[in-house]
């Protein structure tokens, strides 16, 4: 009986701690596949320079409430990651399964802030965030309203 007792509390501690575990993991996917997209984003115009580096951490950083050294390691991992990339959809699939519509519009939004951290859009990076948006099921007129704020922060910061 007593043993019984103990396993059946040992049982619940283990599938509560599995079930934290679990959501830690999808988190961390998440995270990873944002970072993924945002790192394609960077380097869809074949240059990644420092103002797009340090956009990306800083971004990386604020939406994900990171440590600065937390933010270059998703980074780091993201980019090692995006180095052999075939296909954005894995990425997108997850986040589409995984996100509501205003987190999904969100990404976009920090897509586009990726896309314009040099102060300029490259044809590439802009097919890139389109295609991106597509895959995540945002509408069209919302991705657009979100670009556009993107590019007049784009010309407030300079």
């Amino acid at each position: 009986m007593i043993k019984r007792l103990i396993d059946q509390v040992a049982d619940a501690i283990a599938s509560r701690t599995s079930a934290e575990a679990g959501t830690e993991g999808h988190e961390a996917a998440l995270r990873m596949a944002t970072a993924v997209l945002m790192v394609e984003v960077a380097r869809a115009d074949h240059v990644f320079d420092e103002s797009e580096f340090d956009r990306l951490l800083s971004l990386i950083e604020a939406h994900f409430e990171l440590s600065p050294e937390e933010a270059a390691e998703l980074v780091n991992a993201a980019s090692d990651k995006a180095e052999n990339l075939t296909s954005v959809h894995d990425f997108t699939q997850r986040l589409h399964e995984s996100l509501d519509e205003a987190d999904k519009a969100r990404i976009i939004a920090l897509l586009w802030q990726i896309a314009y951290a040099d102060g300029r859009l490259d044809k590439y990076e802009d097919s890139l965030v389109l295609k991106i948006s597509d895959l995540l099921y945002v509408s069209r007129g919302r991705v657009m309203r979100l670009k556009h704020d993107a590019q007049h922060a784009a010309r407030q910061a300079r």
